[in-house]
C-alpha cells in the first residue's frame, strides 16, 4: 500500500504534481490511497492566488480541490476508478475484486443475532456447528457451500445434510426471523449494485466468488440482480417516494423538512432511502465523527451531524455538518460554535435495538411530562433550553430530571 497524504496539494507545478501521482500507482502493488485538502478548507487559508492554487499566510503554495475534481485527476492518472474513504481521501485498488470487495462491505448491514432455545436436545448436541451455520446465514442470507463452511460434515452426519439441519434451525428460531436475514442480505446487495452504478457496475467475474454465490442464490442471475437495482437506484431520484418512505420507516425523526436518523439505523432503512445516503456516501466517504445523518424530504441533499458523547449526554450538542447537494454536488460544512443546537427525544434516532435506547425514552416520557416540548421553537438551542428548564425548575442528572416536585410543576413561567 501505498500513502500519498497531503502531498498533491502542496505542489504548485501541475505537471509535477501528476508525475507524483503516477509514481506513486506504479510503486502500489495493491492499493494506492491519496489525501488532499478540499475546498471547504479555503477559508482557513486567505490568501492571494498563486497558479491554480492560493499562497498561504506562511509562504506555502496550496491548492485546494473539490470532491469530484479530486476524483477525476486521480481516475484519469491511474486509469482505474476510485472510491472515496472520507471527504478528501480516495482509495485506488489494483485488483477488482479487492476493490469490489471493499465497496459492498461499506453496504452490509450489522447483522441481527437470532437465539435459540438451548433446552433442546438436538441443538445442544450440535450447537457448534448449527450456531456457525447461522452465524453464517445471518451473514449471507443463503446457505454454504460445502467449502465454504468447515462443520458440514458434522451437519450431514447429524441431520443427513445442511439443508435439514438449517430446517431445524428455521423451526427453532421463526421462519420469519430466519427470512429476515435473507431479505436484508437481498437489500444490502441492491443498494451496493445500484450505487455501483456511478463509477461503472462490475462484471460478475469482477466480484469476489462469495458474493457471486449470493447473487445466484437471492437474485438467480446478475442481469436482474441489477436491473432490479436500477430500478431502486431510479426511485431514489423520486421526491415523493423518498418523501412516503420517510414518513412511512419505524426508525427516526421526522420533521416539516426532513428526516434524521443515527448512523448505526441506517441499514434499518427502507433500500430507497439506504440508497438516497449512499449516493452523498459514495461522493464523499464516511465523514469522520459524524453520527446523525440528515435526509431532506424535499430536496436533494443529505447532511452529516457530529453530535459528540451522544450516548452519555442528554441533549448532545451539534459541533459540525458537512452538508452535500445531489444536484450541484457542492459541499458545505459548518462549525457551531457557540449556543449550539441540542437533540430532543434521542430515542426517535435509533433501532428499537439500541443499547441504551430505553434510558432515552424513559429521559423523553419524564421531559414531556413536565411540559418541556410545550414550545418546540424555544428550546432548539443550549441556551434556550437551559434557560427552559431553569425557569421550570428542572435540570440533568444523567438521563434524570432532578429537582421537580412530587407533582407536575407550574409551567407559567417558562418563556414561550
Amino acid at each position: 500500500m501505498v500513502n500519498l497524504g497531503y502531498v498533491a496539494n502542496v505542489i504548485e507545478d501541475p505537471d509535477e504534481r501528476l508525475a507524483t501521482l503516477q509514481d506513486a500507482w506504479r510503486l502500489a502493488r495493491e492499493v494506492l490511497v491519496v489525501a488532499a485538502r478540499l475546498d471547504v478548507d479555503r477559508r482557513h487559508w486567505l490568501g492571494p492566488n498563486l497558479g491554480d492554487g492560493t499562497l498561504t499566510r506562511l509562504g506555502t503554495f496550496q491548492k485546494y480541490f473539490a470532491q469530484d475534481e479530486l476524483t477525476e485527476w486521480v481516475n484519469e492518472a491511474t486509469g482505474e476508478a476510485a472510491l472515496a474513504a472520507a471527504p478528501g481521501v480516495l482509495y485506488v485498488f489494483r485488483d477488482a475484486v479487492r476493490r469490489e470487495t471493499f465497496a459492498a462491505a461499506r453496504f452490509r448491514s450489522r447483522g441481527r443475532q437470532l437465539s435459540i432455545a438451548a433446552s433442546v436436545d438436538l441443538y445442544r448436541e450440535n450447537s457448534e456447528a448449527l450456531d456457525g451455520l447461522m452465524e453464517f446465514h445471518c451473514d449471507r442470507g443463503r446457505l454454504p457451500r460445502t467449502e465454504e463452511f468447515p462443520q458440514s460434515d458434522s451437519l450431514v452426519s447429524a441431520f443427513g445434510s445442511v439443508r435439514r439441519a438449517a430446517r431445524f434451525l428455521r423451526g427453532l428460531v421463526g421462519a420469519r426471523r430466519w427470512d429476515d436475514a435473507r431479505r436484508e442480505r437481498s437489500a444490502d446487495l441492491l443498494v451496493y449494485l445500484a450505487l455501483a452504478r456511478f463509477r461503472g457496475r462490475p462484471r460478475l467475474s469482477e466480484l469476489p466468488q462469495a458474493l457471486q454465490l449470493d447473487i445466484r442464490s437471492l437474485f438467480s442471475t446478475y442481469k436482474f440482480a441489477c436491473s432490479t437495482a436500477d430500478t431502486l437506484l431510479f426511485r431514489a431520484g423520486d421526491a415523493e417516494a423518498i418523501d412516503k418512505s420517510c414518513r412511512d420507516s419505524p426508525v427516526g425523526k421526522i420533521t416539516p423538512t426532513a428526516f434524521y436518523v443515527h448512523e448505526s439505523a441506517l441499514s434499518r432503512l427502507a433500500p430507497v432511502l439506504r440508497v438516497y445516503e449512499g449516493c452523498a456516501r459514495s461522493y464523499l466517504g464516511a465523514v469522520e465523527d459524524a453520527n446523525i445523518i440528515k435526509l431532506y424530504r424535499t430536496q436533494s441533499k443529505v447532511s452529516y451531524l457530529e453530535y459528540p458523547d451522544f450516548d452519555n449526554d442528554p441533549h448532545p450538542e451539534l459541533h459540525r455538518s458537512v452538508n452535500i447537494c445531489l444536484r450541484s454536488f457542492k459541499v458545505k460544512v459548518r462549525c457551531y460554535e457557540s449556543n449550539r443546537p441540542v437533540l430532543h427525544r434521542k430515542e426517535l434516532f435509533v433501532d428499537p435495538s439500541y443499547p441504551r435506547r430505553s434510558v432515552f425514552a424513559r429521559l423523553s416520557a419524564q421531559e414531556e411530562r413536565h411540559g418541556l416540548y410545550s414550545h418546540p421553537s424555544a428550546i432548539g438551542r443550549r441556551q434556550d433550553w437551559d434557560k427552559y428548564l431553569t425557569a421550570a425548575g428542572l435540570g440533568h442528572r444523567g438521563h434524570r430530571l432532578v429537582g421537580a416536585k412530587s407533582s407536575r410543576p407550574s409551567i407559567a413561567n417558562i418563556p414561550a
